[in-house]
């Protein structure tokens, strides 16, 4: 192979090598800014941890609390709801990908390049490691969930009790990071189909990123939930100082989780 090939070889994927590289800076890009905007200019996914807060504040004074376990059983069921569609888009992929004669016949029918077999493969292998982040991120998120079910049952029902509040904003800061895992998640999922554009050529998936990365962005930055949201909202954090002691003593409230 004379130096000539090899450029040309390296002319012929570096199309496909920005496509793949813009993708992941995407992915990355947005999750980063999600979970960390501007302050003058906060995402939904961080409004809505005031209101996390806010729940668990009034969960509280709520008596009784069977309201509140039924919120938190439908957040676990939805997230046990895409983790199930993980897995089985997982199992379809590596089906798909072991069978290279229904692989041939899927490209051919697409009217797409079929002598390239390992080439698709490797495309799909990373539509499916999306997909797998999205189910570990989904299952982690069910898992949290869980910790937060447990941490609100050991809320005393007593809202006097000097431990109510603070086991309660623990419960919160659970919820919130079962959150941010499950909006990782469909973050993930969004990208999973944006990278089968790749099965039409490089152009495709930077088509198809561009668009996930809009739509994404608008959804939490500039969508008619969003304005909703901002029309009131609790306050940011828990007081300076909480009560701890039936002494009425006071001690600094832990540091909620960075987004």
């Amino acid at each position: 192979m004379t130096p000539f090939d090899l450029s040309d070889d390296l002319f012929a994927v570096l199309p496909d090598l920005v496509a793949l590289i813009l993708m992941f800076a995407a992915w990355l890009g947005i999750g980063w800014f999600t979970e960390r905007p501007p302050a003058g200019r906060p995402s939904v996914s961080v409004l809505m941890t005031r209101f996390r807060r806010e729940w668990m504040r009034q969960m509280v004074l709520r008596d009784p609390r069977i309201f509140d376990g039924n919120i938190l059983s439908s957040l676990r069921e939805g997230t046990a709801f895409f983790a199930s569609a993980c897995m089985i888009a997982t199992g379809g992929l590596l089906a798909l990908i072991g069978n290279g004669e229904r692989l041939r016949g899927i490209v051919a029918g697409l009217e797409l390049n079929p002598s390239e077999q390992s080439a698709w493969e490797l495309r799909l292998l990373v539509t499916m490691f999306f997909v797998v982040n999205a189910f570990l991120k989904f299952v982690w998120a069910h898992r949290l969930f869980g910790y937060c079910a447990v941490m609100m049952a050991s809320v005393p029902n007593d809202p006097r009790d000097p431990a109510a509040l603070p086991r309660a904003m623990q419960a919160a800061d659970l919820n919130i990071t079962a959150a941010r895992s499950f909006n990782a998640g469909l973050r993930s999922v969004y990208f999973a189909l944006g990278s089968l554009g790749w099965l039409g050529g490089p152009w495709v998936l930077m088509a198809g990123t561009l668009i996930v990365l809009w739509v994404t962005w608008r959804r939490e930055f500039n969508s008619t939930s969003r304005r909703v949201i901002l029309r009131s909202l609790p306050p940011p954090a828990l007081p300076a100082a909480v009560p701890c002691g039936p002494g009425g003593s006071t001690r600094s409230a832990p540091p909620p989780p960075q987004p």
